[in-house]
């Protein structure tokens, strides 16, 4: 099959498409037909060798957490059948022609592949942070990088609990941000002031998925790290601020949120966002777009 790999860390170039052997299911294991796999910065943090320690690398690896397609091979006590349509997280990397496929829902009809495949971690994700900030409705909330693919989700999720939402992203973004129900402000200088204007009554607590600065500002705003979390700055740990890098749900409540957050997309409640689409071949571009920190939404590699 052909599948994109990587057998030294690096930059975008160390990615080639290539012939690899197909996987194949095992015991409790689903293999698909690959029909959409997730591009997350978690993506380009494995490539570099970023996450050894946490997510370690044995080479030659293909990249991609999240896959959505079509079961066309099912192990003995495997929860799904053949023929069914799923997203999750693989278990033998995503930019692929077939893939493994570890915890997984069943995609819902009136769900496109691109959303789907959007959803497994920008949604656990969101969903994650927001119960360790413990908002609550009627608080004030600032989401740092917004209009972003876990931005995006983590807004419609407050806006949803009943929560007042400042976001911040670039002015291009703005109208989307306003369309899910938050009220948008530009980053960089004068953030601090803009935020207060936009939000009067106060801060209660901070969610950062950018991670392109705007934790002190975050700290001031809500007078303390107590209620600022950040999924992608660095410099957390000398500012006291807690990082979160991984899920703390049982695969169980996991798959639960997934079935509820795809459920919510089929029935037009949530919005998922899609940036741009690529092929095998062009998965380097998408890790460098990722990279970047700009995308305007999900990005999604279509073997």
């Amino acid at each position: 099959m052909q599948a994109v790999v990587f057998e030294e860390f690096g930059g975008p170039e160390v990615l080639t498409v290539r012939d690899v052997p197909e996987p194949h299911a095992g015991a409790g294991q689903v293999r698909v037909k690959v029909r959409a796999a997730g591009v997350n910065p978690m993506d380009y943090k494995i490539r570099r060798g970023y996450m050894q320690g946490m997510f370690d690398v044995t080479f030659p690896a293909t990249p991609g957490v999240e896959v959505a397609g079509v079961v066309d091979e099912a192990g003995e006590g495997a929860a799904f059948a053949v023929g069914d349509e799923v997203t999750g997280w693989s278990a033998s990397g995503a930019y692929a022609e077939y893939a493994l496929v570890g915890n997984a829902a069943r995609k819902p009809e009136g769900v496109s592949w691109e959303q789907a495949v959007s959803l497994p971690v920008a949604g656990e994700t969101a969903q994650r942070v927001l119960d360790l900030l413990g908002v609550k409705s009627g608080e004030t909330i600032l989401i740092h990088g917004a209009a972003g693919a876990v931005g995006s989700i983590a807004v419609q999720l407050a806006v949803a609990a009943g929560l007042t939402v400042v976001g911040t992203a670039s002015p291009r973004n703005h109208d989307f941000l306003r369309e899910l129900g938050a009220t948008p402000v530009e980053y960089g200088d004068g953030l601090v002031d803009r935020v207060r204007a936009a939000a009067p009554q106060g801060v209660d607590a901070a969610f950062d998925t950018a991670g392109k600065g705007g934790l002190p500002e975050s700290i001031e705003l809500t007078g303390g790290t107590e209620r600022v979390i950040t999924i992608a700055d660095f410099s957390a740990g000398e500012l006291g601020v807690q990082a979160s890098a991984g899920g703390t749900g049982t695969p169980e409540e996991v798959r639960a949120g997934l079935d509820a957050q795809l459920a919510a997309a089929a029935a037009g409640k949530l919005t998922v966002r899609v940036a741009e689409t690529f092929g095998l071949a062009d998965a380097a571009k998408a890790q460098e777009i990722s990279e970047g920190g700009h995308a305007q939404g999900k990005l999604v590699v279509l073997p």
